[in-house]
């Protein structure tokens, strides 16, 4: 089978090192891709947000299949433009991806659905948000309705913090993302993720990870886009998966159904854990990244097969072998991320790390550049690596971390801390 995978990041070096292990693919491609990438893959130079050309490109070369990576081709319907071309996909369509796209889209099913998440509230202009706020007070969490990568989400712990956050939204910080915002009601507790594949019908659960936003150990400072995690995440046991499955995902995939938007791709629910009980914090309509290196890392070439059931609506048949191991990953990037950096650095180190199936070094945001591998972005390498147990798997990867000789690069030493304190 002839493979297309849409996008250039860390999950997606992760997607095309699983689906590259299983013997249904015969040629694999990557679009944009990476230095990384590269290596394992034909990168090509393609428009990924244009339906039309992505299925130019498919006709073209007679791809079979295209596994959409990140949320935006998903939001700007590439899916739709696939699956009207006859070419299996996997990703939602447009109109499901809402459920990422719109923080408020999201609210109104899980308030339909009855699925348990934060209270809230929408706003279309800054001073009613401010009122708002004020009545309420902090802590509470301010959201810009739209993508903006991860990163538009504040949790103010004080009112003057969730204030400043309504001015940088409405003032054009999130771009288009932020022209509506959303308050919710903060939520205590230990945040998780949960995957699950839906083909439309069915929903299947492929594995929890836990992720670290912020910059700092100790979780402190700014949100990221992820900067480590790890596989599977203790706290989301096998009964409260069922919980999850009972009271949010499929009353969720009825109710989208019902409304005329069956969603067929991967769900990644956001999860507050707090005295047995799960409520959503959000939806993603994507693997997430980092948490998809974990899950790649530790599904190997099955992941491809579930995937593949999923687009072709038969995911009532697809299973998931687990082993009993665990995986982490830990994001090295560009010193004065989130923030400003600067790119085109060198990275030297890489060729001599260990690549098999407990050990790989994912690229994120690389370019080869005269025989070099360079930085071209905020999150650089993600080093994955699996064990027995999280405290080898945790020793492993910072193995991988220290055999990388990059003085711009930072990354956090403490992933998994919770896990493991």
């Amino acid at each position: 089978m002839n493979i297309l995978i849409l996008g250039g990041g860390g999950r997606e070096h992760a997607l095309a090192w699983a689906v590259k292990q299983n013997p249904k693919c015969d040629r694999l491609i990557v679009a944009p891709g990476n230095a990384g990438i590269a290596q394992i893959a034909w990168c090509a130079a393609l428009d990924i947000l244009d339906g039309a050309a992505v299925v130019e490109f498919c006709n073209e070369n007679t791809v079979e299949m295209v596994i959409i990576g990140p949320e935006a081709p998903l939001a700007a319907g590439v899916a739709d433009a696939v699956r009207a071309a006859g070419i299996l996909c996997f990703g939602p369509s447009a109109g499901a991806a809402q459920l990422e796209a719109s923080k408020a889209f999201t609210k109104e099913i899980c308030d339909a659905a009855g699925a348990p998440t934060a209270a809230w509230a929408r706003f279309t202009e800054a001073e009613a948000a401010k009122d708002y706020i004020k009545a309420q007070g902090a802590p509470i969490v301010v959201k810009a309705d739209g993508l903006a990568a991860g990163k538009g989400v504040v949790v103010a712990e004080t009112e003057d913090q969730a204030l400043a956050a309504i001015d940088d939204m409405f003032g054009g910080a999130f771009g288009a993302a932020g022209a509506e915002v959303v308050i919710e009601e903060f939520m205590a507790g230990e945040e998780a993720s949960f995957f699950v594949l839906c083909d439309g019908q069915d929903a299947l659960a492929i594995g929890t990870a836990q992720d670290h936003k912020r910059i700092g150990e100790g979780d402190t400072g700014p949100n990221t886009g992820g900067m480590g995690a790890y596989s599977p995440a203790p706290i989301l046991t096998e009964a409260l998966q069922e919980q999850v499955m009972e009271q949010i995902i499929r009353p969720t995939l009825a109710e989208m159904a019902r409304q005329g938007m069956p969603y067929s791709g991967v769900l990644y629910a956001g999860l507050m854990i707090e005295n047995g009980q799960a409520r959503l914090v959000e939806y993603n309509v994507r693997f997430g990244d980092p948490e998809c290196q974990a899950l790649m890392l530790r599904l190997g070439a099955q992941a491809f097969d579930a995937i593949h059931a999923c687009a072709e609506g038969r995911l009532s048949e697809a299973r998931i072998d687990w082993a009993d191991d665990h995986a982490m990953t830990v994001v090295l990037a560009a010193e004065g991320y989130p923030g400003s950096y600067e790119k085109g650095s060198v990275i030297g180190g890489l060729e001599d790390l260990p690549e098999d199936s407990c050990h790989m070094m994912f690229h994120a945001g690389t370019t080869e550049l005269d025989g070099k591998i360079t930085a071209s972005g905020g999150r650089v390498l993600n080093a994955t690596a699996r064990g027995t147990d999280l405290a080898q798997a945790r020793e492993r990867a910072y193995g991988l971390v220290s055999g990388v000789n990059w003085p711009e690069g930072i990354h956090r030493r403490d992933i998994g801390w919770r896990a493991l304190k």
